[in-house]
């Protein structure tokens, strides 16, 4: 694979897009391999870097079927499961709990 080109921030030539760009479009990148990068620059560090995609070779967004619908809701269902009390806490468990918070942080001011 040759190089590719480079270009400053907010100078791209039109017809590049990167991928949130396509997405707001209703497009997907498609498999295809990068086109080009953006680079911003940043003193002490190294540049922020944006790959684009050609808006040419980019493909619709698939729909959501039925099946997908049921999946999503499947998996944030079992995002919300404590594994703990098995009960919904009705919000997404944190990853750094584990548990509900609740569970998490027991009330200990009834003991006396």
């Amino acid at each position: 694979m040759g190089a590719l080109p480079v270009f400053r921030w907010r100078l791209a030539p039109d017809g590049y897009a990167t991928r949130r760009q396509l997405r707001a479009a209703g497009l997907r990148p498609g498999g295809q391999d990068v086109a080009a990068q953006l680079e911003r620059p940043r003193c002490r560090r190294g540049p922020l870097v944006a790959y684009l995609y050609r808006i040419d070779r980019a493909l619709p967004v698939r729909p959501m079927t039925p099946g997908r619908w049921a999946a999503l809701a499947k998996a944030n269902q079992a995002r919300r499961t404590c594994p703990e009390c098995r009960r919904d806490a009705g919000y997404v468990i944190p990853a750094s709990l584990g548990m509900c918070t609740p569970g998490a942080y027991p009330d200990t001011s009834t003991a006396t």
